[in-house]
């Protein structure tokens, strides 16, 4: 199976930076994942799109956008739990 390419969008690269430092190497490690698996056993559908995923890490989602036919991963979001599905 071949690898998934990973980008994130430059406002979840914001979102990262502002996640304790070790929270960060989790969640660094659960995207670097997807690459080989984009669906995990823990990844969820999101409801009213078709193609994006979230994936827990601790108190912290990562929300991403699936294409197959390009081998590619999206990182959309890195936000708390709390916060995770509000509109920015």
């Amino acid at each position: 199976m071949a690898l998934y390419n990973i980008e994130w969008k430059t406002s979840a690269k914001k979102e990262l930076r502002k996640i304790e430092k070790k929270q960060i190497k989790k969640i660094i490690e659960a995207v670097e994942s997807l690459a080989s698996n984009p669906h995990p056993p823990n990844h969820k559908k999101i409801l009213g799109t078709d193609y994006n995923f979230r994936i827990r890490v601790g108190n912290y989602r990562i929300i991403y956008y699936l294409e197959n036919d390009k081998l590619l991963i999206e990182i959309i979001r890195v936000r708390h739990r709390k916060d995770a599905y509000t509109t920015p």
